[in-house]
């Protein structure tokens, strides 16, 4: 499989990790009560990270807000923000990957590219990382005092925002992971030179070489013109 097409598969894996993740946060029912041990039901109790509601026989929902922020459970609040953490992430990752993925124009080098797409899988790691420490978080709460024999209030039960966000963290750790090795492949095949220059300094090479021999035989020692002199000088007295 090409780089392009490796990267074109970790986009679409982390956008859809990144949309499952932010439609955790209006979703309802983050966990629903517990009707084990129950005869009969007449409500139905369901919560999330903003409202607690009650469903009765009829159909007819009652939600209330939560009052106060300051009055939440500590889990709750770390919980909000790790999920708005992680939608922000999550954004901030699809543009950077948006400009560094090579079907695109833009980003500049294929060098700078491969940084600018590394870091938008980072973002997308993190994006998953956060996600699955705010479900799991809450996820343990619940199960926490599920199993708790000591615990008389309502029990609850793990609801489907749960799950769709675990889903959703998966799809953004393994895209992510996949932006990252990008990195790798971008400074290994990339040279310290362009192309153009690269061909220019080569073709400077071959003329220094071709040049280097006319040079060496134009540059031949020749004997002091005393010598010659004296050489010629000996040879005319040598007849007399």
């Amino acid at each position: 499989m090409s780089s392009m097409a490796r990267e074109i598969m970790a986009f679409i894996l982390t956008t859809s990790g990144w949309v499952l993740v932010s439609s955790t946060l209006p979703t309802d029912y983050w966990k629903v009560s517990s009707i084990d041990g129950t005869v009969i039901t007449t409500a139905t109790f369901w919560s999330n990270l903003w409202k607690t509601c009650v469903t009765d026989s009829t159909g007819v929902s009652n939600c209330k807000d939560f009052p106060s922020m300051l009055a939440l459970d500590g889990y709750i609040q770390v919980c909000r923000g790790l999920m708005i953490a992680a939608v922000c992430l999550g954004f901030f990752g699809s543009v950077f990957a948006l400009i560094g993925m090579k079907c695109t124009k833009v980003g500049g080098l294929d060098q700078t590219k491969a940084r600018i797409v590394s870091f938008a899988g980072f973002n997308f790691v993190c994006t998953g990382l956060c996600s699955l420490i705010a479900c799991s978080l809450y996820a343990h709460r619940i199960t926490t005092e599920f199993f708790d024999p000591m615990y008389v209030a309502q029990k609850y039960e793990l609801g489907a925002a749960l799950f769709i966000g675990w889903a959703g963290s998966t799809l953004c750790i393994l895209g992510g992971a996949v932006f990252c090795l990008s990195l790798s492949e971008g400074m290994s095949s990339s040279s310290p030179y362009p192309s153009d220059r690269k061909a220019f300094v080569h073709s400077g090479v071959s003329l220094m070489s071709r040049a280097a021999p006319q040079s060496q035989s134009s540059h031949v020692r020749r004997p002091p013109p005393d010598c010659i002199s004296s050489s010629q000088q000996f040879d005319k007295n040598a007849y007399v």
